[in-house]
């Protein structure tokens, strides 16, 4: 008899055990499930990355940014230091100096051409025409010579006159044509130097070309300037947009590869939750569908998102990811980017639970696991 109370003893604490349990699951422990038109999903807030890297080789002089440090866009994250590139830049600044002395000079010989090339040309005319003048001059005077001679050589034959003056009548004709000669060749003189001064317009032309081509040596050389000076410029590594440093690689005094990264930064105000939605619900998602996101950090402040991507393939569920039914094997990853991320409450790596709405009228609901 002892052992049957003892075994029914037994058996009444083991079903007062399971009726309390039961209770409990029923009452604390059963999941509701969502209503119809919603959606829920777990997974991590991830953000956009961008890997700030050097596009030069350089030494790290020095570093202004550590992690969890806030950045804005232009930010002065580091400096390097390459003493070759300094150097480039300078010759390039002195070639530069050279190339526009070469031009202020050829510009000045230009300038100062283009005044005397008229002159020359006008001295040249008038040289000319003062020359026509004494040969004009001079051969009327031959031809007055020539008719006294003439004159005196009758009047010589005839005894009306000394022999004597029929003489020197005659050697002022001899004078006054070599005087027309004379006078001629300063013509020709004065027509060569008309015809040189009126090859100053040629030579300006050609002072021009000149001004032209060191014109484009001096570009030529301020392009190369410039491009060392942008190569010294991207040695100061700038934040390209705003967020916060997750992640920083290098320290102070460390020689870095064109390329290497530096720093990983991600923009706070891009954030999103990548969530993995059964193949049985995939077909109710679109999107722009609008999503609410749940973190045990904010558990009365849902953050509205909307989902934003949906992936073509389907993948096995991860193991981090839970899925209401253990037997879902495959998954789409959705991400649901946050419309808004006041104070960066919100930050990479936190867990979350998403209530998607594919359904207008479905009210919204906590998510049930």
């Amino acid at each position: 008899m002892a052992k049957i109370f003892q075994h029914l003893v037994t058996f009444l604490v083991l079903a007062g055990i399971a009726a309390g349990s039961y209770f409990a699951w029923d009452r604390w422990g059963r999941v509701e499930p969502l209503p119809a038109g919603l959606i829920q999903a777990n997974g991590r807030i991830e953000g956009d990355h961008v890997t700030i890297a050097s596009k030069f080789a350089g030494k790290i002089s020095e570093l202004l940014v550590r992690e969890g440090d806030s950045v804005e866009p232009g930010q002065v994250l580091a400096r390097l230091e390459s003493e070759q590139v300094r150097a480039k830049l300078h010759q390039a600044e002195q070639a530069v100096l050279a190339a526009q002395s070469q031009l202020e000079a050829a510009k000045s010989s230009l300038d100062l051409l283009k005044h005397e090339v008229p002159l020359m040309v006008e001295t040249a005319q008038a040289s000319l025409e003062h020359a026509q003048a004494v040969v004009a001059k001079a051969k009327a005077a031959e031809q007055q010579a020539a008719r006294d001679a003439e004159r005196f050589t009758k009047l010589a034959s005839h005894g009306t006159v000394d022999g004597r003056k029929s003489e020197e009548v005659d050697l002022g004709w001899t004078v006054a044509k070599n005087d027309v000669r004379v006078a001629e060749t300063a013509v020709t003189q004065a027509e060569k130097q008309l015809a040189q001064a009126n090859l100053g317009e040629q030579r300006i032309r050609a002072k021009t070309a000149q001004v032209a081509a060191i014109s484009a040596q001096v570009a030529g050389a301020e392009a190369v300037r410039d491009e060392a000076q942008s190569v010294l410029d991207d040695l100061t590594i700038r934040a390209p947009s705003a967020g916060v440093i997750t992640t920083r690689v290098v320290d102070a005094g460390e020689i870095v590869a064109a390329g290497s990264p530096l720093f990983d930064v991600v923009n706070l105000d891009r954030l999103y939750l990548k969530v993995y939605v059964p193949e049985v619900e995939i077909g109710r998602l679109r999107l722009d569908l609008p999503a609410r996101i749940h973190t045990d950090a904010f558990p009365d402040k849902p953050f509205p998102a909307q989902v934003r991507y949906i992936s073509s393939r389907a993948e096995f569920t991860p193991k981090e990811v839970q899925t209401p039914d253990e037997r879902v094997k495959l998954v789409y990853a959705i991400k649901l980017y946050l419309d808004e991320n006041i104070d960066h409450q919100l930050s990479p790596g936190l867990p979350a639970d998403a209530v998607i709405r594919w359904k207008e009228d479905a009210a919204w609901a906590k998510p049930q696991w």
